[in-house]
């Protein structure tokens, strides 16, 4: 009889010396995308994330953001929280008419979307100065470097004029600046630090097999459901003894809407050697 074993080992985050270190480079973005469909009709949509968490939404017709977390607005006073919110507002409305003034001479076609990602990271509880990039149809265009716009390799000749008109803007350009060396950095420093109990928590999965549609004749597809576990690394392999199993296979991440997560893993095997399945239900740690 084959005594097959399912070993679950969840990798969680760990705490550092200073209950303010985070042990792993965490990333917060602004994403703003505003979608082209003709010369008088435009869209945006922007949201803010911690790594894969959303922490915040976006109202596109008053311009106010939304507070998807109880920690989400950090340390920032309603003050500074009002500042930033104009200015991505101002940002959203105005900048539309430069792509739609420049539509020959950057060769733009509608339908057209163009991304906007500004962002900084911290890594042991330091974060850094801020970036800000500008992407065309998915691929990168130009990005703020310093104290002025830089075309990407990728951006071409469209990328150079972009960059020339956008650095024309003095007063703009010197408000990004100051977001990405100071209010980035201390914003993004202040959620972590409000947002710590939540960030660093750790969430036991929890695991159950099940049979998946029959790969073929005299064969079982044995699936592996592993379920609510957080931080979102985990590590996660069938077993034969002390030998892994190979054919395994690995199915998505999937988030929660709790901010956990779900994964499966598949074993293709003969039926006749699944007799007897059990795997220890304490593995998770």
């Amino acid at each position: 009889m084959l005594f097959l074993q399912l070993v679950l080992f969840a990798v969680l985050l760990p705490g550092g010396d200073s209950e303010d270190d985070f042990q792993e480079t965490i990333s917060f973005q602004i994403i703003l995308t505003t979608s082209f469909y003709n010369r008088s009709q435009t869209q945006n949509q922007g949201s803010a994330w911690l790594d894969e968490l959303q922490t915040h939404g976006w109202d596109s017709k008053t311009g106010a953001f939304i507070y998807l977390q109880p920690w989400s607005k950090g340390n920032f006073s309603n003050e500074e929280l009002t500042e930033v919110e104009k200015l991505f507002y101002t940002y959203s409305i105005r900048s539309p008419s430069v792509y739609h003034n420049h539509v020959t001479e950057w060769q733009l076609e509608y339908p057209f979307q163009v991304q906007l990602v500004l962002g900084c990271d911290s890594h042991f509880g330091e974060a850094s100065v801020g970036f800000m990039r500008i992407a065309y149809q998915g691929s990168d265009l130009m990005s703020f470097q310093n104290t002025s716009w830089w075309p990407s390799p990728e951006g071409g000749s469209r990328a150079q004029q972009v960059c020339t008109v956008f650095n024309q803007y003095h007063v703009s350009s010197e408000i990004v600046h100051k977001l990405l060396i100071d209010s980035c950095p201390r914003f993004l420093l202040g959620l972590l630090n409000a947002g710590k109990a939540y960030l660093q928590r750790q969430v036991r999965p929890e695991a159950w097999l099940s049979a998946g549609p029959s790969p073929g004749p005299g064969r079982l597809l044995l699936v592996c459901h592993v379920s609510g576990f957080y931080p979102k690394p985990v590590w996660v392999m069938w077993m034969r003894g002390e030998q892994k199993q190979r054919g395994t296979q690995r199915g998505d991440l999937l988030p929660h809407a709790d901010g956990t997560w779900y994964l499966q893993m598949s074993l293709d095997v003969k039926a006749r050697e699944a007799a007897g399945l059990s795997w220890p239900r304490d593995t998770a740690v």
